[in-house]
């Protein structure tokens, strides 16, 4: 059980673009996130994951990078981020920057250099290749619909982009690439940053040859992925950046991992290899997809989250360590997805965020989540503004006929500007964000949901936030308790224990609008026992059937 800052701590993320306007612009940016730092400690999270602050244009809202040691322009100067880090470590926050290193923007100098001439020295930084019996490469399908491949006039050949044609790939093969890489996070870690979230760090090495993907239904691109996502060199890239840029500070990493299973995981995170401290995997946001992926939503089923998360929770157990998180910039509202976001809003986003400060693992919170944000409804595409979101749409509707009611639809429940939305400070005209107009719209909800009126209340999910977070301060057991499931066939409530020594957290939570009832088992009835938290008053008293109301979380702290 080997202890770590990084494993006590609670991590909030910042979406710079959206979180607070300084100077009317519409944008949020530095000198606004620097104005809200003490409603981050008083909320008590330990550290920042701030997403790109980074030299870009914007094409996919700064994870287009063209200056990887400069602050893009919409969010002020290198002296507005040196105060920040100032002001964050005067208050004991930490700081966690976004390192964006499978791809760079079109308008990086080494990509312009890149595509200048074949024999540029630059050339063998991006993955080029002639075209195939005049097409593409292969029939790689982007992320963000179409070719992963784009051609270039001026050198006759192509280079390959899993992401947008303006955020090329970086070629990882290349000692020089990788050792400007190195320099680059060095230069950051010696501004005294405390560690990186590493963007689809899994996609870095890819399969030699870049084969076709098998495409049985003989479509036009197809997801090449099992060639880039943890490719055969990743763990000697990882080795190679930890020796060489990390091992000297002591700072946190966690990599975002699409497509990475548990024995994959706990490679990565295994003490002893020195890869990262832990992974974003993606597997229980995939559980409300249907067999067409992301936009083909279904139904989730309770049991099938259970299963995921016992799986995660048991999988790392004694080797690696879990990062625990519902939401963030790519996903959906969590209270929206897992919950109720209208009549049990406040009751399910408690309920939510007691399941997951409760397990195993650094839990992350998305700026928003602490105030009960909802995802949006947009009455027109045309108020959307991801580029992800736009391509589907286009690609559906205007290629594939598709009726736009129906697209709009999935856009409501999964599209990613429903986490982008501006942060809801006060009742005031755009929630408070900006004096001018936001970069996009205001959600119209904030005169009800804003973060004035959730400090006011201290029956608010931003209160129960706080209690959440001080009980992982104060008891060791939530840290690094062994966890176990109840009832994993129960499709209602979800149960789970967490042990250590004479010690037992259980863990009841009511995943619907309707009362459930849980019977104690034999072993654990007779304890004594403390209610720890709940987010009901009274709390139900410990006996042998425990009536739940609608989303009822409780915890109660056994004593063996």
């Amino acid at each position: 059980m080997k202890k770590h800052w990084w494993k006590e701590s609670v991590i909030y993320q910042i979406y710079p673009r959206s979180f607070k306007d300084s100077n009317g612009d519409g944008i949020g940016d530095i000198p606004g996130i620097i104005s809200k730092l003490d409603y981050l400690k008083e909320l008590g999270i330990d550290v920042v994951w701030l997403s790109p602050v980074y030299k870009s244009p914007n094409d996919d809202n700064g994870y287009d990078i063209s200056d990887y040691q400069n602050i893009m322009d919409d969010f002020g100067t290198m002296k507005d981020w040196e105060l920040l880090l100032k002001e964050m470590h005067d208050r004991g926050l930490k700081l966690i920057m976004d390192l964006v290193v499978n791809h760079s923007s079109d308008e990086h100098h080494w990509f312009m250099e890149s595509k200048r001439s074949k024999d540029n020295p630059y050339r063998d930084y991006y993955i080029w290749r002639p075209g195939k019996d005049g097409k593409e490469p292969n029939n790689w399908k982007s992320t963000f619909s179409g070719s992963a491949w784009q051609y270039d006039e001026n050198t006759e050949e192509y280079y390959l982009h899993i992401f947008s044609k303006k955020q090329p790939d970086l070629n990882w093969e290349n000692p020089k690439l990788r050792q400007e890489v190195y320099d680059m996070m060095r230069f950051w870690l010696d501004k005294g940053i405390d560690g990186f979230r590493m963007d689809v760090i899994n996609f870095i090495s890819k399969v030699d040859g870049l084969p076709d993907a098998p495409n049985p239904e003989g479509k036009k691109y197809v997801s090449g992925s099992r060639y880039f996502m943890n490719g055969p060199r990743i763990h000697d890239y990882l080795q190679e950046m930890h020796r060489e840029a990390l091992a000297d500070y002591d700072v946190m990493t966690v990599g975002e991992m699409p497509g990475v299973n548990v024995e994959q995981a706990k490679l990565y995170t295994d003490e002893s290899r020195n890869e990262v401290n832990m992974v974003f995997q993606f597997e229980h946001v995939d559980l409300d997809s249907g067999p067409g992926g992301k936009w083909d939503l279904k139904p989730l089923q309770l049991t099938d989250l259970k299963k995921n998360f016992t799986k995660w929770q048991m999988g790392l157990e004694d080797i690696g360590w879990n990062s625990l998180y519902l939401n963030n910039h790519d996903q959906p509202r969590m209270v929206s997805r897992f919950g109720n976001d209208k009549q049990y809003r406040v009751e399910s986003a408690k309920m939510l965020a007691t399941f997951l400060h409760m397990l195993k693992g650094t839990p992350y919170v998305y700026q928003g989540e602490e105030i009960g944000m909802t995802n949006v409804r947009f009455d027109s595409i045309d108020d959307y503004k991801d580029i992800e979101t736009l391509n589907m749409y286009d690609e559906k509707v205007n290629q594939q006929g598709e009726v736009p009611a129906k697209v709009m639809e999935s856009i409501y429940v999964k599209g990613r500007d429903n986490a982008r939305t501006p942060f809801q400070w006060d009742d005031s005209e755009h929630g408070g964000f900006t004096t001018g107009t936001p970069w996009i719209q205001v959600n119209p909800n904030y005169p009800q949901i804003n973060a004035r009126q959730a400090v006011a209340d201290e029956n608010s999910i931003y209160h129960y936030y706080r209690k959440l977070i001080q009980l992982r301060k104060e008891q060791q057991i939530i840290v690094h308790g062994r966890y176990d499931i109840l009832l994993p066939e129960d499709e209602n409530i979800y149960v789970y224990t967490r042990t250590l020594g004479s010690q037992k957290l259980l863990v009841i939570l009511n995943f619907t609008g309707e009362e459930q009832s849980f019977t104690l088992p034999a072993d654990l009835q007779d304890k004594k026992s403390d209610v720890l938290v709940s987010n009901y008053e009274p709390a139900p008293e410990y006996v042998s059937s425990i009536p739940l109301r609608q989303y009822e979380a409780i915890v109660y702290l056994l004593e063996l």
